[in-house]
């Protein structure tokens, strides 16, 4: 039976959230301001904090259309129109982003994600490379050549799946990300796969493990196994940069893929045929 997916927020609370998720970002922790002239004790009274705005608003029922034509008003939000507009935001967002300064001034354009956004599986990777840096999309050199195979291999294709990096600019070099950085960034990320719900995260290697998952177990003991991200079930493997350098590992792939798309209701029983 598919995992029932939570309910999804009207638009209107969606972007709210988002803008809050913005301003904590950016620092700010408390919104509204006592105006002048109110009375002494109402100035005195504690101003809300950004993430008591939030979590107020995220207890807040969704709206049912089964209630009557008030509730029925928003707009249905599992339409990929309206889910390509609600990530074309955070996309905008995104793009304007100069909190990593090094990043910002070295990058040619920043690197969102491509894919079905009601994609029931995410491939999560690590940050972009030159090749994603000059294209804008993520996953499109050699390494993004052999996992566009992989996903080839599990009877998808790209257009089926969403791809996206824990980092939305490229690391001068192809470094490492820093632990800042991928802090900034963490907000971004967290708002994607809030909008498109999949119902399975592959985490390809280990900086997108560690992230999302926010562990140091090494990759190698996460392989194979499923963990979890706000209810949703998660799958670690070798990334496929790992895999050019180390061919024999590609087996080791193929069984995590195996097992994931087993969950997703394809049997996988061939051998690897990407390569």
């Amino acid at each position: 039976m598919a995992r029932e997916r939570p309910p999804r927020y009207s638009r209107t609370t969606l972007a709210t959230l988002q803008i809050l998720e913005s301003l904590e970002l950016s620092g700010v922790k408390a919104l509204g301001k006592p105006r002048a002239g109110k009375p002494a004790a109402l100035s005195a009274t504690k101003q809300p904090t950004i993430a008591d705005t939030t979590a107020a608003i995220q207890t807040t029922p969704p709206c049912d259309a089964s209630k009557g034509p008030a509730a029925a008003q928003s707009p249905t939000h599992d339409s990929p129109e309206i889910l390509r507009q609600e990530l074309d935001i955070v996309r905008q967002e995104v793009a304007a982003c100069t909190l990593c300064e090094e990043l910002a001034g070295t990058r040619t354009q920043t690197v969102f994600g491509v894919g079905n956004p009601q994609a029931r599986l995410c491939f999560l990777g690590e940050a972009p490379g030159a090749d994603e840096d000059r294209q804008g999309e993520p996953f499109v050199g050699r390494a993004g050549q052999l996992l566009t195979k992989i996903i080839e291999a599990c009877t998808l294709t790209r257009q089926d799946v969403y791809i996206l990096n824990v980092l939305k600019c490229r690391p001068p070099g192809n470094r490492n990300p820093l632990p800042h950085e991928v802090s900034n960034c963490r907000g971004f990320l967290d708002r994607q796969l809030s909008l498109i719900r999949p119902e399975y995260i592959c985490c390809l290697g280990t900086i997108a493990a560690h992230t999302l998952l926010e562990t140091d177990v090494p990759i190698s003991r996460m392989r194979g196994k499923f963990f979890d991200y706000r209810g949703i079930p998660v799958m670690c493997t070798y990334h496929p940069a790992y895999l050019l350098r180390n061919p024999a590992a590609k087996k080791d792939v193929w069984e995590d893929m195996k097992v994931l798309m087993r969950k997703l209701g394809i049997e996988l029983d061939k051998p690897a045929t990407y390569g």
